[in-house]
């Protein structure tokens, strides 16, 4: 997760303004599997969303992302949760991230990084307190492990 941050990071587009504590997550989707690990980041860009897309999907091919089953293990995975306050339908990307409020592992990252922040009329703090968090485990801070 590191190494996508600083590729990221790296794009003369884009800067990684903020970045979560990392976190270990129950898995999601398909249970018969290792704990995921997940951040939030914030990234400060003058792309359109579908050159971000497009350099996130690259980000995961130099880091050698298989997509063989859905929910599946994965060795990365980078979601657009959000751009700006902008709805986004296009093929291959919808944002806000269609099934972010579902998933505990996404807003609690996600809250730490923007608190207060409104999805939907609501406070982040109050979609988190929503879904279920059992499980998950603050690992190190931002500053503690993206630059390393």
């Amino acid at each position: 997760m590191s190494a996508a941050l600083r590729t990221l990071d790296a794009h003369p587009h884009v800067e990684v303004s903020g970045v979560s504590s990392l976190y270990r997550t129950p898995p999601w989707g398909k249970l018969d599997q290792p704990s995921f690990l997940n951040a939030a980041a914030e990234l400060s860009i003058s792309l359109q969303p579908q050159q971000l897309l497009e350099l996130c999907l690259e980000t995961e091919r130099r880091l050698k992302r298989v997509r063989e089953e859905r929910w599946g293990p994965r060795l990365i995975d980078i979601d657009i949760l959000m751009f700006d306050a902008r709805i986004i339908q296009e093929t291959g990307l919808e944002v806000p991230h269609p099934r972010m409020l579902e998933r505990a592992f996404v807003l609690a990252p996600l809250a730490e990084l923007a608190p207060g922040l409104d999805i939907g009329g609501e406070p982040i703090e109050q979609r988190l307190a929503a879904v279920d968090t059992s499980g998950i485990e603050r690992l190190a801070s931002g500053r503690e492990w993206w630059r390393a």
